[in-house]
């Protein structure tokens, strides 16, 4: 979940480097560091603990400046947050490595190191590598002979970048379960945890795979396999316009992003429709081929997306008619699982790197599968390389880490799965029809609903003295009741539970008093009755109730129910909409709160170690 940047040029890089970083904040902020080398051939290190703008300031101060160098932005494994544990680490005033993994046997390495003389200065599991890179370099050996010595040792993953005193004006990365791009020059090269980063240089990249190491110098790179062996590797131009980092007329980065999705759905929608119709082919060439045999769908993901899943399970069992089960990634490879003919997998990821769903697509066996379909927002990212199907979603860079037009447009995509696979079953064509023209309307609904903006940064108000809110939802609108509630934690630190409505009795209820805020997604449809059931035993109890509910749906304000009026919509969007509301209750607040509404604490946008 960190960010390393690192760059071989016949030009002085600070400034790269720190912009690198700055593009891959969103990765970690406990700490950063950055490393060059000098005219002299001689390191010059930076490392500051808190985000990148301290950095910034001590290299301001105290500037270096060099043709080569590595750069690293940190959220903390190993160790906790500080100036010694960031990165980049040093050895023997030699050689500079950052890292992004787990190195899951450097205890028994750091043993080693030892026993050899090494002082480990730092609590991390990355120091380790750069002493035992040290002590190969120490023997004769290159930086790239070094590195291939080194990596069959360590356990776990990583994304390794280091840079070598005696071998100056090159760089070396090795890359094994977390990702690693080169970015390609003229008269420069660099390595970059993704795209992003160096996007300001160069539109030109190979994506390494599994297991490549990569030398790179201003005016030439080599890619190698785990035994030595030169590889090809294809460069890949990036043609559409830089990804937007500035927050433009926005305060942060989140509230940039709940403002775009109407463009991002309509962008995603149209990447998988025409002429009024779902395309098949809009998820790959031979898409075709396996839904027609499609008899269940498991999908596997983690946090937000896990929620986008789980709305999922709703459209394919009652839309398409087809079993589906979704199951949080992490547990999902650990478990002995229950072969079912006809059964395609589907990963759902913003990043495309998530550590935990990679593997879970990693660990599947030889034909427990029809087939693998990833919903991701990064083109090249491992995931999509990885499976048989791709459906990229048309958000654009999400750079705040709590999750917002990623989410929406995974359900666009879904639903367009949906209803792919429904029209093989039982679904008419002129329901199939409902539901597109109900999605070509979409992007005007959310803009509905963020018209909504000032009465819901007024409701916001009353949870600021709260420590603890519950939210509520019934049928498909209890995900979107999870998803507003991990919004709500994630940015605001405000403790917050989801249940379905139904659960009230079964243990949440002896939870609510008048310091328990109660949140009530109340879309109006056919379970509508038993919801006001239940939030008559929250007002009962003296709870108070903030109600989203459809305008048409019959709630009315009183002193402990306020009740925001959403705009009516067909039934298959709502979760869309429902869901743009509490993105705006979970902003509010947090920015009343003051805390750090695009990088909260202890958080990071990709999640690449387990």
């Amino acid at each position: 979940m960190c960010g390393i940047v690192a760059a071989a040029a016949r030009r002085e890089v600070s400034e790269i480097l720190l912009e690198g970083l700055r593009r891959l904040e969103y990765r970690g902020y406990d700490s950063a560091g950055m490393a060059l080398l000098d005219n002299e051939q001689q390191l010059q290190l930076h490392k500051k603990q808190g985000k990148v703008s301290e950095l910034e300031k001590a290299q301001a101060l105290h500037p270096y400046l060099g043709c080569t160098g590595v750069a690293h932005t940190r959220w903390a494994t190993h160790g906790e947050p500080s100036g010694v544990n960031a990165h980049p680490h040093i050895s023997g005033q030699r050689v500079a490595l950052v890292h992004n993994g787990i190195i899951e046997n450097h205890a028994a390495l750091r043993d080693e190191l030892r026993a050899l003389g090494y002082e480990i200065t730092s609590a991390t599991d990355t120091e380790v590598v750069v002493h035992l890179l040290h002590l190969e370099l120490e023997g004769g050996a290159t930086l790239l002979e070094a590195m291939l010595s080194v990596v069959p040792r360590l356990e776990g993953a990583y994304a390794l970048a280091a840079v070598d005193a005696a071998n100056p004006g090159e760089i070396v990365g090795a890359r094994k379960g977390s990702p690693l791009v080169v970015g390609v020059g003229i008269g420069e090269n660099f390595l970059a945890s993704d795209q992003m980063a160096l996007r300001q240089v160069t539109d030109r990249f190979i994506y390494l795979e599994e297991g490549d190491l990569v030398r790179i110098t201003p005016s030439a790179l080599e890619v190698f396999a785990l035994d030595g062996t030169p590889v090809d590797r294809a460069r890949v131009r990036i043609d559409e316009a830089v990804e937007a980092t500035s927050m433009g007329d926005y305060d942060h980065f989140m509230i940039k992003e709940i403002y775009e999705q109407p463009r991002a759905l309509a962008a995603t929608f149209a990447a998988g429709t025409g002429d009024r119709s779902v395309l098949d082919e809009a998820f790959g060439a031979n898409a075709s081929e396996i839904f027609d045999q499609v008899k269940t769908v498991q999908i596997v993901a983690c946090g937000t997306s896990y929620h986008a899943g789980l709305v999922a399970r709703y459209w394919l069992e009652e839309i398409a008619g087809i079993a589906c089960e979704v199951e949080v990634a992490s547990e999902f490879r650990y478990r002995k699982r229950v072969q079912h003919e006809g059964t395609l997998l589907v990963a759902i990821s913003q990043s495309g790197e998530t550590a935990d769903t990679l593997a879970a697509l990693r660990n599947a066996t030889e034909g427990e599968f029809l087939g693998s379909l990833v919903v991701a927002n990064v083109d090249n990212s491992s995931l999509v390389r990885e499976c048989d199907l791709v459906f990229l979603t048309r958000a654009g860079a999400e750079i705040g880490v709590a999750s917002t037009k990623a989410f929406t447009t995974q359900l666009v995509a879904l639903l367009l799965l949906t209803i792919a696979l429904g029209r093989r079953r039982s679904l008419p064509a002129e329901r199939e029809q409902t539901l597109v023209d109900a999605l070509q309307k979409l992007p005007d609904y959310v803009q509905q609903t963020l018209e909504l903006d000032a009465a819901i940064e007024e409701l916001s108000e009353a949870f600021i003295p709260k420590r603890h809110a519950l939210f509520l939802g019934r049928g498909i609108h209890y995900p979107i009741a999870m998803e507003g509630a991990l919004k709500l934690k994630e940015i605001s630190y405000i403790h917050a539970e989801a249940y379905p409505a139904g659960e009230l009795k079964h243990g949440p209820l002896a939870l609510v008093d008048d310091e328990m805020p109660v949140v009530a997604v109340a879309p109006g449809d056919e379970l509508l009755e038993k919801l006001k059931s239940n939030l008559e035993d929250v007002r009962s109890r003296g709870g108070e109730l903030f109600v989203f509910a459809d305008r048409e749906a019959g709630f009315s304000s009183d002193s402990r129910v306020k009740v925001l009026p959403m705009p009516h919509c067909p039934e298959v969007v709502k979760p869309f909409i429902y869901t743009v509301a509490l993105q705006l209750l979970s902003y509010h607040v947090a920015l009343q709160k003051g805390t750090d509404v695009d990088k909260p604490r202890n958080l990071a946008k990709s999640v690449t170690v387990e």
